[in-house]
């Protein structure tokens, strides 16, 4: 202002200013209301960016995807998509206040527009964030809705809000184009895309969601954030995990000094294999921080080994505890499936435990639906049956005692 008197100073005389008074004043009066608006979208343009700071999130245990931010933009990528994935997947989420700026799709990952309102999943352990964050409401479609255990869900599916698509990832691709969610998140084992490929043909985008694939229990429950980022629920995500996060840890140090360990043995066969969880793998995680001597521990393996019943046996007959006996309910049953189970010590002293405390009428198991999102229990249902002492007041949640009869 003060720059643009003296240039009038500089270029008129006195007596011209003072008849030219009135345009003079209505010059500098525009001049004031323009750099009053300049501020006003600038303070506006400061506040928009400032909440959106705000909402940025970090990963602390998670390993298997990122999140970048590009003004309003939020991209994500799904770093393994699964096993043995040679390459990424990348989604770029953007605010559908902006969806007429981006009539034409110019960037190279898929596009989708926040907060997502219609939403439609393929496994049971996407539907645990959706409980926890609020979003139930928004599932309008899943297959083989009779194994899920969400009480929340199955309301739904009675009432005819969440529809039922089918077995598993064989989708009615028909039924799902009528319901034409804002977006399917899916998984795959073996990278076969088939007929996910079908699905955003008819212009429904499809997510993966590999947190499968994550080597902590505490890594794989993070990706409620990965959920979070579709509904603009970044901090209610953030506060949920940050809780798990702190009962996890706090029930972990109760067991930093244990010096008795009981060894562990795990799994079942299956056919002429039995499968052990690996010494790197999520399960393996958990049998540590309980205060256990596993005894696959030194195993490099993430996922699981294929081992003879001959392999564990030689290993683990003297083992104490036998955890995560599949979905059998009593050493009778155990002894009918295959009677050399008797000859495990942990069978002789009855400490035989499965995952099957919450498992519902149709066969649904909550321990495979809530069970990852909630390591915090799981590690407290281990650290029960391994060291009562440590948590007088647990009451088991997910597992359970072998029955004798």
């Amino acid at each position: 202002m003060e720059k643009y008197l003296q240039k009038l100073v500089q270029t008129y005389s006195y007596k011209h200013i003072l008849k030219n008074k009135m345009k003079i004043l209505n010059n500098m009066f525009l001049l004031l209301l323009l750099q009053f608006n300049g501020c006003i979208q600038e303070q506006n343009s400061s506040n928009i960016k400032n909440d959106f700071i705000q909402n940025k999130i970090t990963l602390k245990h998670a390993s298997n995807f990122k999140i970048s931010y590009e003004g309003s933009h939020k991209i994500i990528e799904v770093i393994q998509p699964y096993s043995e994935a040679k390459k990424s997947l990348k989604y770029r989420l953007i605010p559908k206040a902006d969806k007429d700026k981006n009539k034409q799709n110019l960037y190279n990952e898929m596009v989708i527009y926040t907060p997502v309102e219609t939403f439609v999943c393929t496994s049971t352990t996407h539907i645990a964030p959706l409980d926890m964050l609020g979003a139930t409401d928004k599932l309008t479609g899943f297959p083989s809705t009779q194994y899920v255990s969400s009480e929340k869900v199955r309301k739904q599916v009675k009432s005819g809000k969440t529809i039922e698509l089918g077995k598993d990832n064989d989708l009615n691709i028909e039924l799902l184009m009528e319901l034409s969610p804002d977006l399917v998140m899916s998984y795959t084992m073996n990278g076969n895309y088939d007929q996910l490929s079908s699905i955003e043909r008819v212009g429904i985008p499809v997510v993966m969601n590999a947190e499968y694939l994550e080597k902590t229990p505490l890594g794989r429950a993070e990706w409620i954030k990965f959920v979070s980022l579709f509904f603009n629920m970044e901090m209610k995500a953030d506060s949920i995990f940050d809780q798990i996060e702190k009962n996890y840890i706090k029930i972990r140090n109760t067991t930093t000094n244990l010096t008795n360990k009981p060894t562990i043995m795990s799994g079942i066969v299956y056919g002429d294999t039995w499968y052990v969880p690996g010494g790197k793998s999520w399960m393996a995680k958990f049998f540590r921080d309980a205060g256990t001597n596993y005894l696959w521990n030194n195993e490099q393996s993430t996922g699981s080994l294929q081992l003879s019943f001959e392999a564990v046996y030689e290993k683990s007959q003297n083992a104490e505890y036998w955890i995560g006996a599949a979905n059998y309910f009593s050493l009778n049953e155990l002894n009918n499936v295959d009677y050399r189970y008797t000859n495990f010590k942990a069978f002789e002293t009855k400490n035989i435990y499965s995952y099957n405390a919450r498992v519902i009428k149709n066969g649904g198991n909550d321990y495979f639906e809530s069970g990852f999102s909630r390591p915090d229990i799981i590690l407290s249902d281990l650290v029960k049956i391994l060291h009562p002492e440590l948590l007088p007041e647990h009451n088991l949640y997910y597992f359970r005692k072998l029955d004798e009869k």
